[in-house]
């Protein structure tokens, strides 16, 4: 039997969202000054208003595209981009390779029942052929999946100047990855994914081409309030001014407010960058070391620098009905549970049975560098039964 390791992770948190606070978060470190007070107070606003110029800033967003604050995470906000963008007049592609890109499939077949309609999906691990899309059609996809650890490595299909508008859900990417700017029309992210803050609110970024559709189109079907970002015909520039549609959490605010100078006191977004690929090659190095595990994807340039997905292979774990299979990961999860040394790592409830580490610039490589001993040990008490 395999010895149990003695060093556990100091910080034994790897859910790939929400994700771990930062090494030193405390809430202490909160400004409160805003608790309490309107939303729409000058306060309020002035903290809303930060919280979204940092962001911008942050993540190099050209000057004239508009960046507001959300309800609902990044669904919310991925979702008011469908429905006030997306038109039955035009042809749509929405690509899918994983459970979250195949919701906003069922969004568009379903619910706004788009006739011109092409749906791309690929099973776990896998892209589809992002480069069949015609480019005048609006486009739908997932920067990185969350739930299969597969990226797009680059944005080659997308023709600069192309026609239709590009709506690119990037809530595991944004502040792990670059976004090229340019081809990206509306993007959208969450803040408990890669910048571990507390979810519930989402946020929305819109190039100039992403303003003048919204602009032009009065989609046919009602609109909840929630998604209305027109006042008089022209976009409400209030909402990206920290006027936002509902009433936020401020509380939730000033963490994200904290998250962001945190990381831009660790050199902003290269160097968070650099330190979510850095932890990352730890776990995907360990998981080629391992015969008994392989990476969820099969192409190393798809491979993601945030969740990164592993599935269990062998002899003995083929050789388990269906049930025993997705039994596994569970079994080695619980262990490490029990004991402290890393909590929510197993695989997505929709995708095959296996386990999800977070390597987010949020998460310290020597903690990722103390779990792995601990998952090998656990596989083979499993093992043993």
């Amino acid at each position: 039997m395999t010895a149990e390791p003695t060093l556990k992770p100091e910080r034994p948190f790897f859910s790939s969202g929400p994700t771990a606070k930062h090494k030193g978060w405390s809430a202490t470190n909160l400004k409160t000054e805003s608790l309490g007070r309107s939303h729409r107070s000058a306060l309020g606003k002035s903290r809303l208003k930060y919280a979204i110029d940092l962001s911008k800033e942050m993540l190099g967003v050209p000057e004239d595209y508009l960046v507001g604050i959300m309800p609902a995470s990044d669904t919310g906000a991925l979702e008011c981009a469908m429905w006030t963008m997306l038109s039955p007049d035009r042809p749509a592609t929405v690509a899918a390779w994983e459970s979250f890109g195949n919701v906003w499939i069922q969004d568009a077949v379903k619910q706004l029942k788009l006739p011109k309609l092409t749906t791309l999906d690929a099973d776990y691990g896998e892209i589809p052929d992002l480069a069949s899309i015609p480019q005048d059609n609006d486009v739908v996809f997932t920067w990185n999946g969350t739930t299969s650890g597969a990226k797009i490595p680059n944005t080659d299909w997308l023709a600069p100047g192309r026609e239709g508008v590009t709506i690119n859900d990037a809530t595991s990417a944004v502040f792990a990855m670059e976004m090229d700017w340019p081809k990206l029309d509306a993007t959208t992210y969450s803040w408990q994914k890669v910048m571990g803050s507390e979810a519930q609110h989402g946020m929305l970024i819109l190039s100039p081409k992403a303003v003048q559709r919204i602009e032009e189109y009065d989609p046919a079907w009602p609109l909840p309030k929630l998604f209305r970002l027109k006042k008089g015909g022209k976009i409400n520039e209030g909402i990206f001014r920290g006027e936002t549609i509902n009433t936020p959490s401020m509380l939730a605010t000033e963490d994200y407010i904290e998250a962001l100078e945190w990381a831009q006191a660790l050199g902003g977004r290269k160097a968070l960058i650099e330190k979510s690929e850095a932890n990352a090659r730890v776990v995907l190095d360990w998981i080629e070391a391992t015969p008994w595990l392989r990476n969820m994807v099969s192409n190393p340039a798809q491979r993601t620098n945030t969740g990164v997905c592993f599935v269990f292979q062998g002899e003995w774990f083929d050789s388990l009905s269906d049930e025993d299979k997705a039994n596994v990961p569970k079994k080695v999860v619980k262990l490490l549970e029990d004991r402290g040394v890393g909590y929510d790592f197993n695989g997505y409830r929709d995708a095959p049975p296996s386990l999800r580490i977070w390597c987010g610039a949020t998460v310290e490589q020597e903690d990722l560098e103390r779990l792995l001993p601990w998952i090998e040990w656990a596989y083979v008490q499993v093992k043993a039964g």
